[in-house]
């Protein structure tokens, strides 16, 4: 062997570096587009018209950048309320505030976190349907949030 031989290295492929645009997929440049998507959400999948996205034009792939990807599930979470009849983000809101109550001082009524209030309130989050029930029975019966407030340890 010749002592002058080195060896060559190479950057497999699977290294390669892409740009932004690039589709992860083939490389393609990809393309924004605002088309319907589908999202899971409590065993549904949920259709949001119009969502935005990238999407390359050469194999298909579809790609969510941040942003997109959290107003696509704020989306899905309104249109599965109102086809469920569930309480709205600003109905709950308006709920804890009649009574003057802070996130965190509703969350320990209901035996949930300070977060979870948050996450309802922003429409990141969807109330199941148990919960859907208390906040109504809170908003629509006089007495019953001091009832929480006596059992609520």
């Amino acid at each position: 062997m010749n002592k002058n031989h080195r060896e060559k290295t190479s950057i497999s492929p699977a290294r390669r570096t892409l740009s932004d645009e690039a589709c992860p997929s083939c490389g393609t440049g990809m393309i924004e587009r605002r088309a319907q998507l589908k999202l899971p959400l409590n065993g549904e999948n949920v259709s949001v018209p119009s969502a935005l996205h990238l999407s390359c034009p050469k194999c298909g792939e579809v790609v969510l950048r941040f942003e997109d990807s959290r107003r696509l599930q704020e989306d899905a979470i309104a249109i599965y309320r109102k086809k469920h009849g569930l309480l709205s983000a600003s109905q709950i809101r308006g709920i804890r505030e009649r009574f003057g109550l802070t996130q965190g001082e509703f969350g320990r009524l209901l035996h949930l976190g300070a977060n979870t209030i948050s996450r309802w309130e922003s429409g990141r989050n969807v109330q199941t349907e148990s919960m859907e029930m208390l906040l109504r029975l809170i908003r629509d019966l006089p007495g019953s949030l001091d009832y929480l407030r006596q059992h609520a340890a």
